[in-house]
């Protein structure tokens, strides 16, 4: 339980440094890193009961679900949620070790990791497009509300 505290945090860290790499204003990192980290624990509790696959892709639909409220919400462009709550979830690692396994010629780990890092890629790509066909007034319902309200 505390491992998944741990990395639940530092993936909210990450996003908040990727954020600042990116150029998002401060304002905005709470968000981000909010979303970063739910994005993390949710692939976490995910992962042992789907593959890693189908637990990217949950994540990244959390991901997009979360952008797209916010920028509605705040009043600012899905993408800077976007890029930088999805950091946690890119294959970095996995592309790395496909091409250390190429260079170290272990062809057979090279393809294995290479295709389970284009199978998170893909998964990335499908969850990104699956919530922004959602059409946008979905976003804007309780938005709508809340400034009625004031």
């Amino acid at each position: 339980m505390l491992h998944l505290l741990i990395q639940t945090c530092a993936a909210a860290m990450a996003t908040i440094g990727f954020s600042l790499l990116f150029g998002v204003p401060a304002r905005y990192y709470p968000s981000c890193a909010l979303i970063g980290g739910v994005s993390w624990l949710a692939y976490l509790l995910l992962l042992p009961y789907s593959s890693v696959s189908i637990a990217t892709f949950a994540a990244t639909v959390i991901v997009i679900l979360m952008s797209r409220w916010f920028a509605v919400r705040k009043r600012c462009p899905v993408t800077i949620f976007l890029i930088s709550g999805i950091i946690p979830l890119v294959p970095g690692a996995g592309i790395y070790r496909a091409a250390y396994y190429t260079v170290t010629d272990q062809l057979y780990l090279a393809v294995q990791t290479g295709f389970d890092a284009v199978k998170m890629a893909v998964a990335i790509v499908l969850g990104i497009v699956f919530v922004f066909e959602i059409p946008q007034t979905v976003f804007q319902i309780g938005n709508q509300r809340l400034h009625q309200k004031q």
